[in-house]
This record gives structure tokens, C-alpha cells and sequence, in this order.
């Protein structure tokens, strides 16, 4: 580890020695052909910042949200920004769209509706990492195309986290690729990221100006596409070869065990939940006949019948088990074993029926105490028949330091018992609410409002109606006018909270605000890098010193060039800043200028190294992901994505 940071700040060390050696090599070059601009301090202050900055990201000597706020206070106290400037991040449409964004996500998580995407994956996928990974990237990259990258990594991830956790795959390993391909995916469209989107108007202005000598013709809507399908589909095959080698081994969840680590060693023996189909053979008896409990320390916690298609999640003593049904036991797995041996029922790998219900994103086992004042004492569990009214099966009970499996739900009890109770989270929180235990973990799950799901949606609609089609409409009906993208997906997120999908303390607490800070401080960065100009001047010695070189070398250098400024600028500021100087280097050059600008807009998407683009900031603490993580897999990817960038020009272009 510390080798591989050595090597990172000496790679940064080296960077900047080179920038301010090309300077000098680049001095006289630049004078002849007139673009000379002066090394100023507020030039080299900059500079040293973002050495900085990158280091602190590499050693971690703060967190990355702090890193944010060291940016917003230390530029305008060193002047290359005003301290208006200095917080204008925090107010960017940007940042601004990220909030509104996780927000309609947690709306349409909230009821459930990322359930039902999941649902899907999983049946398509199965549990294969490589298929869930690939159907997800490649999902959000299609829905990139036609949307904002950050807005499809916002609303799909609530799902990636699930299917992570319903799987046991470490959403680590899935959160990543689904970012980098939400970043790509833009490249499809000319609508599908801001570079693109501002391309056509950049080119316009040039045509206005007539600084090239030559007119420009604009882009289509699908001219990138055979690029951005080749960079999506190389980005996935990188990480189905690769991913095992890149990727974090685990992290981004806890451990998807089935008893909370603090209770594991009082009931070690209650580790395993099994899924069991019921012979055409066997003869009907009730639970209470079965007496599996009482033979085999195990509790039946699922009956499925498939004649009906009714589950019954916490069935009772007098409920019947019929051939052809399927059940669930949980218990000691050598004893579940002996239990389905004997009776002669057979044994699942894994949970088929009963997966989503008792996957650990909707039920799980919790220790209850019995409180004080609770209505269950000096009365026992049949009495108050306590599966039929709570849903919940117990599974052990523990009094003065010995636990019993055998006959619990005839044990009166009395204040302190403790019981092992196993059921979904929603069952929990209900009876959380009578307050007759105190549980001594965290209920997990939430309550999930179904019956807000098509409201859900609707906003999301409207959101996505917005940003799609207010001005056309508007223009069609005489009065143009145009909405940002933070407002459009502000209304959206506004609307679920008027119709109680979400209430205003759940959207708070929905938004990471580490990564709004983070952005925050990262986007005045960019500002003082354009504003004291030292942007330009590091594009134009660049490219006065390339001097006269092949046509295909001269874009791969413009490829990498932009994808150096996307790690410290704004794609939308590397954009606004270099497609003019470059279609202008490429004229003199005796390149095409429209393939150069196009370079420029899809190369502003390279940006995988640090978690400075939107889309790597937001998925970094939900994946738990380091600065190194995104180095490693990022070169990679970063290298992929020029090489295909060029080879896709050079071949079809």
C-alpha cells in the first residue's frame, strides 16, 4: 500500500514538473505562432492547490468531503477566487440536481418500486455477478443516453444496493461499474451529457465568429452512437475480465449474515434458513404433529401453497403441511438436515420461493426483552397466539443465562426473558410499536408505502417530462422558455413530499451530504483554474509544443488533454474551454474540426481516475470506496477508453 501511494505522489510530482518543463520547451514554439501566455502566480497557486488536493485524496489524511470544504476556504484566502465563488458550488445546478435526484430515488425506494426493478434483474440474472453487473451497467447506460449520467446513477442505485445485499455480492463490486458506465453511457446521444449537449452551440459560435476560416457543420443526434455503444460495451468487457483483479474484494454493506453480529455467539446454533419442497407422498399433518421444534430444534417459518399461491409467513401449530407445498426452516443447519432426511423432504441449494420475502432487504432474526410493563407477562405465547397476531416466529427462548428450544410458546413469561425472534422487518416494526420488547439491535428494514408507488412514479415522470420537453412545448406555444435541470428535478422531488411519499425529515436524512460538500469544493476548483488561466495555459502549451504531427496522433493527444482537465475542471468547463482552441489547433493542423470538437465533448467523459465527476462522488460512500480504488480500476478504464475512442474514429470516422 504505501509503495503504491509513493508511486502516486511521485506520478503527481512528475506531472507538474512536466507541465512546467513544457512550458519552457513549448516557450518559443508558442511565441512563432503567437499563442504565448504568460506564466502568472495566481497560475502556479492554482497549480499547487490541486497538487494538494490530489494528495490529500491519495493519503486520506481527511475525509473527501473535507477535502471540499479545504477547497472553498483556502482559494479565496489565497485571492484566485472570490469568496462568493468560493461557495457557489454548493448552489450549482450541479450539486443542486444531485440533491433533487437522490431524493426522487428515495421516493420510489421508499415505496418499493426498486423492489420490483430488482425483482427483475434477479430473474433474468439469477446470482451471477458477472450477469447482475452486466445487466445493471448496461440498463443505466442505455438510460444515460437520454438522460443526465448522475440522475440514472441516483435512481438506479438504491436497487444496486439491494440486489447486492439480497445476493451477499458486496455492492462494491457492482456500484462501480454501474458508475463508470453511467458516465459513458452519456456518450451515446448528443443529449446524453452536458459537453455533448453544449457541443452543437460551441460550434455555432465559432461559425458566427468565423474564426476558423471554414464553416463547421453541426452534429446529429446519433452521429457519436457507433462510439458511445463501443465504449459501453468495451467498459463491460473490461470489467467482466477484470473486475476480480480491480475491483474491492468487499465493503459498500455489512455482512449479509443471518444473525447481527452482537447477538451470533448466545445463539450460534441458529445459523441457517433453508428452503424445503414438501413430497407428493407425504401425508398431510399439522406443525403441532410434525413436533419439528421438539425433535430437531428447528422452527417452520414459511409454508407456501402452490394450488393457491397464498404464502404464509408465520404459520401456527394447527396449520397443515400438504404434499407438493414448499416450507422454510430455520435452525441449526446439521439439524435441518437430519429434519429433512426423516421426513423425507428435499433439501434446496438456496431460496427460491420465499428469496425476496426473506432475503435480508425484508426480513431477519432479532433478539426481543421482555420489557417491564409489557403486556406478555404472567402470560404465555399461545395465549396471546402470538404468530397469528404479529407475524413473527419465535425461535429461541433465553432466561437466567440458558436458552430452551423445546415447548417455548407454553413458557410463561416474565420480565427479561429474552427471545430469538425471526420474521420480515415490516411485521418488526409494527410490533416495535406495542412496545412489548426492547429489541437489542436495529430493526433493518423500513416500512415500505406500496400504495404510494404509482404517485411515485407519476413524479418521476413529471421530472423526467420536464427536463425532456418544457421548452419544446413552451416554443410550440409561442412563449419560449427554458428550465435548468436542478428545477426540473426539483419539482419532482417537491411533488413527492406534498403527496407523502416522502416526508420532509426522509428527504434530509435521504441525501448524502458528503458528496455534496465534496462536489461543493471541487467545482470552485474548476472555477479558479479557468479563471486565473491557467486552464488555457496548459492547452496552449500543449499544443504548441505537439508542433506538426499525424492526424490520428493529433486527436489522441486532444483526447488525452481533455481527459486531464475532466479530473480537475467541469466537463462542462474542459468542454467550453478546449473545443474552440482545439477545432482552431486542428485547422492549423489540417485535421476536421467537426471530429475534433466531437472528440473533445466524448473525451470529457473520461473521467474515472479520482471521484471528482459527479457520479464517482455519489456512489463512493455507498460503496466505501477509497481514492486508490478509483486509480486502480480507473487507469484501466481510462486507457480502454482512448484506445477504443481512437480506433472507433479511425475506423468509421
Amino acid at each position: 500500500m504505501r509503495s503504491r501511494k509513493f508511486l502516486c505522489v511521485l506520478g503527481v510530482i512528475l506531472m507538474a514538473l512536466l507541465v512546467t518543463c513544457g512550458y519552457s520547451l513549448a516557450a518559443e514554439a508558442a511565441a512563432e505562432a503567437g499563442g504565448k501566455i504568460p506564466f502568472t502566480t495566481d497560475m502556479g497557486i492554482v497549480m499547487a492547490v490541486l497538487v494538494m488536493a490530489i494528495l490529500m485524496f491519495i493519503f486520506e489524511w481527511v475525509r473527501v468531503d473535507v477535502v471540499g470544504w479545504i477547497m472553498m476556504v483556502i482559494l479565496p484566502i489565497l485571492g484566485v477566487v472570490s469568496p462568493k465563488e468560493a461557495i457557489s458550488g454548493l448552489s450549482s445546478n450541479a450539486v443542486v440536481s444531485i440533491i433533487a435526484v437522490i431524493i426522487i430515488g428515495a421516493g420510489l425506494d421508499k415505496t418499493g418500486c426498486m423492489n420490483v426493478l430488482a425483482r427483475k434483474i434477479l430473474k433474468l440474472a439469477g446470482k451471477s455477478e458477472s450477469r447482475i453487473m452486466t445487466l445493471i451497467s448496461a440498463t443505466v447506460a442505455f438510460i444515460s443516453s437520454f438522460m443526465q449520467n448522475i440522475g440514472a446513477a441516483a435512481l438506479f442505485m438504491p436497487a444496486a444496493i439491494r440486489i447486492g445485499k439480497q445476493t451477499g455480492i458486496p455492492v462494491s463490486r457492482i456500484l462501480m461499474p454501474m458508475g463508470f458506465c453511467a458516465i459513458i453511457g452519456g456518450t451515446i446521444t448528443l443529449v446524453g451529457a452536458s459537453p455533448t449537449i453544449l457541443l452543437n452551440d460551441l460550434i455555432d459560435q465559432s461559425n458566427s465568429l468565423g474564426l476558423l476560416g471554414v464553416k463547421v457543420e453541426p452534429l446529429g443526434l446519433f452521429t457519436q452512437t457507433p462510439i458511445g455503444v463501443a465504449l459501453v460495451t468495451a467498459a463491460i468487457i473490461y470489467f467482466i475480465i477484470l473486475g476480480r483483479f480491480i475491483l474491492p474484494k468487499g465493503g459498500g454493506q455489512e455482512d449479509a449474515a443471518l444473525l447481527p453480529s452482537t447477538i451470533a455467539d448466545t445463539y450460534k446454533e441458529i445459523a441457517a434458513l433453508f428452503e424445503l419442497d414438501v413430497p407428493q407422498d407425504f401425508k398431510a399433518r399439522t406443525l403441532s404433529e410434525l413436533s419439528v421444534r421438539t425433535k430437531y430444534h428447528v422452527s417452520i417459518v414459511g409454508v407456501y401453497s402452490p394450488d393457491s399461491g397464498i404464502k404464509n409467513y408465520a404459520p401456527t401449530k394447527d396449520e397443515k403441511i400438504n404434499p407438493g407445498e414448499v416450507i422454510t426452516i430455520i435452525g441449526n443447519q446439521a439439524n435441518i438436515k437430519k429434519c429433512a432426511k426423516e421426513l423425507g423432504f428435499q433439501l434446496k441449494e438456496d431460496l427460491e420461493i420465499f428469496a425476496e420475502d426473506f432475503s435480508p432487504n425484508n426480513a431477519g432474526l432479532l433478539e426481543g426483552i421482555i420489557t417491564p410493563r409489557s403486556e406478555l407477562i404472567g402470560k404465555t405465547l399461545r395465549e396471546v397466539s402470538f404468530r397469528k397476531t404479529t407475524h413473527v416466529v419465535p425461535v429461541v427462548l433465553c432466561r437466567d443465562g440458558a436458552c430452551q428450544f423445546m415447548d417455548i410458546t407454553n413458557e410463561t413469561l416474565k420480565s427479561g426473558d429474552a427471545l430469538l425472534l425471526f420474521g420480515q422487518w415490516k411485521s418488526f416494526h409494527a410490533l416495535k410499536e406495542r412496545r412489548s420488547f426492547s429489541f437489542t439491535t436495529e430493526i433493518q428494514g423500513e416500512v415500505m408505502r406500496e400504495d404510494k408507488a404509482r404517485t411515485a412514479v407519476i413524479w418521476l415522470g413529471v421530472a423526467i417530462a420536464l427536463v425532456l420537453g418544457f421548452e419544446p412545448i413552451t416554443a410550440l406555444l409561442g412563449f419560449p422558455m427554458k428550465l435548468s435541470l436542478s428545477v426540473c428535478l426539483l419539482t419532482g422531488a417537491l411533488g413527492m413530499i406534498l403527496t407523502k411519499v416522502l416526508s420532509v425529515d426522509e428527504a434530509y436524512h435521504s441525501v448524502d451530504w458528503m458528496t455534496v460538500f465534496l462536489l461543493g469544493g471541487l467545482i470552485p476548483l474548476g472555477l479558479a483554474f479557468q479563471k486565473t488561466g491557467a486552464a488555457a495555459w496548459i492547452a496552449t502549451t500543449i499544443m504548441n509544443a505537439i508542433g506538426s504531427v499525424p492526424n490520428i496522433i493529433f486527436l489522441l493527444v486532444v483526447g488525452l488533454l481533455t481527459s486531464f482537465f475532466t479530473l480537475v475542471v467541469s466537463n462542462v468547463g474542459a468542454t467550453v474551454l478546449l473545443v474552440p482552441l482545439c477545432m482552431s489547433m486542428a485547422v492549423q493542423a489540417g485535421s476536421d474540426p467537426r471530429i475534433t470538437a466531437m472528440v473533445v465533448a466524448l473525451a470529457a467523459s473520461n473521467t474515472f481516475v479520482l471521484p471528482t465527476h459527479q457520479v464517482n462522488a455519489l456512489i463512493m460512500r455507498p460503496g466505501a470506496y477509497k481514492t486508490t480504488d478509483y486509480a486502480r480500476a480507473g487507469a484501466g478504464m481510462t486507457l480502454l477508453f482512448l484506445a477504443v475512442l481512437i480506433g472507433m474514429l479511425y475506423l468509421f470516422y
